[in-house]
């Protein structure tokens, strides 16, 4: 090729590179600054603020920039000059709801199965199918989900949660467990030629790899790391190789939440320090005992027990009809008994997102008093995720997280599931 460049090209090549400069270096997209709308006034019939069992007659709400600015009653507030107001007649307002054991990747097992969602359908299917399921849970009054797990989607919770966090799509704030952690070969899918490598649910770990694995978690993003401490067989990690994530885990401020269906692995879960027990079917007098003693919630989940023998066509609604709710409403009694915190999570995913709101109504069928349930899906379910300095009260300061429902939820539970307005950090999601 020749040296040789005329005069002419040389000013072709000069304008071009004027007009259309070398791309620069690609940056990441810049975030937005967090905008409120303007002050909002809420005047409801009543105020149940997620703490006192009996609610607030003739009090207002005020939301100012994204938090609560003030509450009380209305002669002894000063409103905001310019204040919207929003008229909640015959409702309460409450503090969004707290689901404690969610699995936002996960749909209904009448749809599909759980071993065809995790070995045949795409991650990004599982993902779109997500973010269907976080709008449906946050119009449902659930305004923060702790997502124990995403069953075969790798870390999909984790840009999940931080779609929510920039505003990319709507739902509730999240805590995520990413891939939990199971035993080898206790988990599943299962049942395949042994020298066939299935990819499973969770990720498998023992003994000294437990420390590894339960680390690299917390470093992709795990805000709470969950193991598998049983399966329907019995234990399958003993106390001490819980111990081992439990130690872990601490000393990155991080909680643990302990899958446990039996006796064994109740008992070795609360032995090893976990923060909250998942389920615990299996619990009888003296788990629960070790359990209050040991400051271990309950996260009881008895809407999966109905949902999984609806689907399987073993059992009814209700008590009454399913008796695998039946053994779960029974060890929910007795750790109400031995005093145990109870905490509100559903196990939503196998059944229908946004029908959280079912398990508050199974909680109080099971003996609980309706306040009991709200506090356990508000202000102790704040507590146990250590969450109570940003939400689960109606209190100044904290985030404008609130719902109204229709009705006196603290005579009538059902209410929880009559969502007629959903604020966010002050932002609306749904209005009356």
């Amino acid at each position: 090729m020749s040296r040789n460049v005329s005069v002419p090209l040389v000013l072709t090549l000069a304008v071009l590179v004027a007009f259309y400069p070398a791309p620069s270096p690609a940056q990441p997209p810049r975030r937005s600054p967090t905008s409120h709308p303007p002050a909002v006034v809420l005047r409801p019939a009543r105020v149940f603020d997620g703490v006192a069992a009996e609610p607030r007659v003739g009090w207002v709400v005020v939301v100012e920039d994204g938090k609560i600015a003030a509450a009380g009653p209305a002669a002894d507030l000063k409103i905001p000059e310019g204040a919207r107001s929003i008229e909640l007649p015959g409702m309460t307002l409450m503090p969004g709801m707290i689901d404690c054991h969610s699995h936002v990747l996960l749909h209904q097992y009448d749809e599909a199965s759980w071993e065809d969602q995790v070995l045949k359908e795409p991650l990004a299917l599982r993902v779109a199918r997500a973010t269907n399921h976080l709008r449906a849970d946050l119009l449902a009054g659930f305004t923060t989900l702790r997502d124990l797990g995403t069953e075969g989607a790798g870390y999909a919770d984790v840009g999940l949660k931080q779609a929510v966090e920039q505003g990319i799509i709507p739902g509730p704030r999240l805590l995520v467990a990413t891939r939990a952690i199971v035993a080898t070969r206790t988990y599943a899918p299962s049942g395949f030629a042994p020298e066939l490598q299935i990819p499973q649910g969770a990720e498998e770990a023992d003994g000294e790899s437990l420390r590894r694995v339960a680390r690299d978690q917390i470093g992709r993003g795990a805000d709470v790391v969950k193991i598998y401490a049983d399966n329907a067989q019995g234990a399958t990690f003993s106390a001490d190789e819980i111990k081992v994530v439990v130690e872990v885990a601490r000393l990155a401020g991080r909680p643990v939440a302990a899958h446990a269906t039996t006796r064994p692995g109740m008992l070795n879960a609360a032995n090893a320090g976990v923060a909250t027990i998942e389920h615990g079917d299996g619990g009888d007098a003296e788990v629960f005992q070790l359990m209050a003693r040991r400051g271990v919630a309950l996260c009881p989940t008895l809407t999966i027990n109905e949902a999984l023998g609806r689907v399987r066509g073993e059992e009814g609604n209700g008590v009454a009809g399913s008796p695998r709710l039946a053994k779960a409403t029974l060890a929910l009694r007795e750790a109400l008994k031995a005093g145990v915190t109870i905490i509100n999570g559903s196990d939503v995913g196998p059944f229908r997102h946004g029908e959280g709101g079912r398990e508050l109504q199974l909680m109080v069928e099971a003996g609980m008093p309706a306040p009991d349930a709200l506090r356990a899906a508000t202000s102790v379910a704040a507590r146990v995720l250590k969450v109570d300095d940003k939400v689960g009260a109606i209190k100044p300061g904290l985030l404008a997280d609130l719902i109204a429902v229709e009705g006196d939820p603290t005579r009538d539970i059902a209410a929880v599931r009559r969502v007629r307005l959903v604020l966010k950090e002050g932002t609306p999601h749904r209005e009356p």
